[in-house]
């Protein structure tokens, strides 16, 4: 039987045309859910050394970014959970649960619902036993009523314990599970699969940064098994070990994008990703998902969320900088797609004359050769001069230029006949 191959996507970075509204801030290690099909909600982060707890929302249907006045009481008085970043947000109905985290040098333990019709924040005390403080856990919604919390780092061991959450009963139970389990972990990703627990990756109890993949069965009420992990080894192409990536489900698989691994071991820097690849939940196996342009730069610790047919990227970390900015991952027959394809005119302005990919592709191609022959001759051209050539040098389409890099390029290949 033939097998059907994921259909290709496309990259764009988000402009002022996408939303209105304030955009959040740029940070990382912050969650991002959707509620329903209507809303993104942004929560918490890092950035410039400061732990944030801001709210921020994208109305999906009116394409607007805006700042809730939300309300509340804590069991200290405070309106809203305090300042964090690497903690879990999992929805259920209109409600959003977090838990945990780090602010400072302090892991959190404690437990906040945001009822995102009414922007009320609630501190859940008072309901039994919470797991113990820890930050870079993993958690996904099972079914529409409960939730179940994965591994994390507590400041002095990485853990591997289980637990699952009625929105009901408000009470969390850790799950005894028998068998093989898991090395513990933390900034692993953990995502409900049918009657299934997945986690992939994470940075585990030695130090080294995994590449494995697990299902826990046994979690759900309909499940009469009992609760086990098992290891799981799938075909295809599969990711390299990291930690700080996102999972996302979107239709028929699931979108492994971004997070860091180590450089080997003569390197001191890790080493940052931004492949997409797919678990395909037909055929049960990896693959790499075909994208027709240029990635983001990679990243760790960032957001991705499935809005209807495309995917929004948010934020992230990748060793140096933190990223504020937002990106769409979405199929080449979407309009946003197409607009990278097509020059933007002004009703004041003539088109440009210059449409057409495979003159657009001869430029680049010429400009690169100029610079790599002037090297070539011993006649080196101004620093800047061979660096902004260059930087168009790795594409392999003219499609995959975006419209605001053509005045660069003719630029500079003006520049180059001239010399």
């Amino acid at each position: 039987m033939q097998q059907l191959q994921p259909k290709q996507m496309h990259w764009v970075r988000a402009d002022s045309s996408d939303f209105g509204g304030d955009r959040p801030a740029p940070r990382s290690g912050h969650t991002a859910v959707i509620i329903g099909k209507s809303k993104v909600v942004v929560f918490g982060g890092f950035a410039d050394k400061r732990f944030l707890a801001d709210v921020s929302v994208y109305d999906v249907e009116n394409k607007l970014w805006y700042t809730p006045e939300c309300t509340g009481n804590g069991s200290d008085g405070q309106a809203g959970p305090s300042p964090r970043a690497f903690h879990i947000a999992v929805v259920i109905d209109c409600n959003m649960f977090i838990f945990g985290g780090r602010s400072g040098g302090k892991r959190l333990g404690d437990f906040w619902m945001l009822d995102t019709d009414l922007w009320q924040w609630s501190e859940m005390t008072g309901f039994g036993d919470l797991p113990s403080p820890r930050e870079f856990a993993a958690a996904s919604a099972i079914g529409n009523r409960k939730i179940v919390m994965y591994g994390g780092w507590d400041g002095k061991k990485w853990l591997s314990d289980v637990y699952i959450m009625d929105t009901m009963s408000l009470e969390w139970t850790e799950l005894a599970v028998t068998g093989s389990v898991p090395p513990p972990r933390c900034g692993h990703s953990a995502t409900m699969i049918e009657k299934r627990l997945l986690i992939f990756g994470g940075r585990g109890g030695a130090g080294p940064i995994m590449g494995d993949l697990w299902a826990l069965k046994g979690i759900t009420e309909e499940d009469n098994e009992a609760p086990g992990w098992t290891q799981l080894k799938l075909p295809g192409q599969s990711p390299s070990p990291r930690c700080g990536h996102s999972v996302t489900s979107g239709g028929p698989y699931l979108l492994l994008f971004g997070g860091h691994g180590t450089g080997g071991w003569l390197s001191r820097y890790d080493v940052y990703y931004n492949e997409c690849i797919i678990l395909d939940r037909v055929s049960v196996q990896w693959k790499r998902l075909p994208t027709s342009n240029e990635p983001p730069p990679p990243r760790a610790y960032h957001s991705i969320t499935s809005i209807g047919s495309r995917f929004l990227l948010f934020g992230g970390f990748d060793g140096k900088n933190t990223f504020g900015d937002l990106w769409w991952l979405v199929p080449e027959d979407d309009p946003i797609a197409k607009r990278d394809l097509v020059p933007s005119i002004d009703s004041n302005s003539k088109p440009s004359t210059v449409t057409d990919d495979n003159q657009l592709l001869n430029l680049k191609v010429h400009a690169c050769m100029c610079v790599r022959f002037e090297s070539f001759r011993g006649n080196s051209l101004p620093a800047f001069r061979e660096m902004e050539a260059l930087r168009f040098f790795h594409l392999k389409s003219a499609s995959q230029l975006r419209m605001d890099d053509i005045p660069v390029l003719l630029s500079e290949y003006g520049r180059l006949l001239s010399t």
